[in-house]
């Protein structure tokens, strides 16, 4: 499949400008605003994978980087910086792809930032939102805090989460995900880490995983159309 790949820049109204990657398969029928996690920008090998993969199934992807992560800063924005970027990016693969299903959400910290920007004021066009391994607490330390939010939010919503995920004890996710109702689906990918690389005894490879991952959101983004 035909895939167009263009650097842009974002502008966030009153925080600034950050660097944007538009990937553009030709006749795609979704987009997927990407939000990278916490630690690695819009560049690191797991978004990359995660662009590639969606073009080849006919859908584009618009990642961005966060102003802490354009700036090189250690900390993680302010919930409202974050907000913002994420709003900013939805907005402009909105304007570049029109007509096609929109969904956002994102890798750990960038989905958590785009549900809670969804749960503060609706997301314009945004159809549902997809988390690749929703970061429930840090690591060994066990809480469903950071899922308060998820109630407020009324459009479709899917958890892909790795069963060795040591940022989502599933202890503890399933009821938070039970309770949210029809809107909520949980896709477990059997021995899956945080970023869903699983071990050799398994006997698959981490690109099989991915794999699934990819097949399982595109088969959900297929069923919001």
């Amino acid at each position: 499949m035909a895939t167009k790949t263009q650097e842009l820049k974002l502008d966030i109204e009153r925080i600034g400008t950050v660097s944007a990657i538009l990937t553009q398969p030709k006749d795609a029928r979704a987009c997927y605003v990407l939000a990278h996690g916490a630690g690695a920008d819009m560049r690191h090998s797991f978004m990359e994978k995660v662009a590639a993969g969606l073009a080849n199934r006919g859908i584009v992807t618009f990642r961005f980087n966060f102003p802490y992560m354009e700036k090189k800063l250690g900390r993680p924005d302010q919930p409202a910086v974050a907000h913002a970027a994420v709003r900013a990016a939805v907005e402009e693969a909105a304007r570049l792809c029109p007509g096609v299903t929109l969904v956002a959400g994102g890798k750990s910290f960038g989905g958590r930032m785009t549900s809670q920007a969804q749960s503060k004021a609706p997301l314009p066009d945004v159809k549902g939102l997809a988390f690749l391994g929703f970061p429930l607490h840090a690591d060994k330390k066990p809480s469903t805090e950071r899922a308060e939010h998820l109630a407020g939010i009324a459009i479709p919503m899917l958890f892909l989460q790795g069963t060795r995920d040591g940022l989502a004890d599933l202890g503890l996710l399933k009821p938070v995900i039970d309770a949210l109702g029809p809107k909520a689906t949980l896709h477990e990918v059997e021995g899956g880490d945080h970023s869903f690389a699983v071990l050799k005894k398994s006997g698959r490879s981490n690109e099989e995983a991915l794999a699934e991952v990819l097949d399982a959101l595109t088969a959900w983004i297929d069923g919001l159309a």
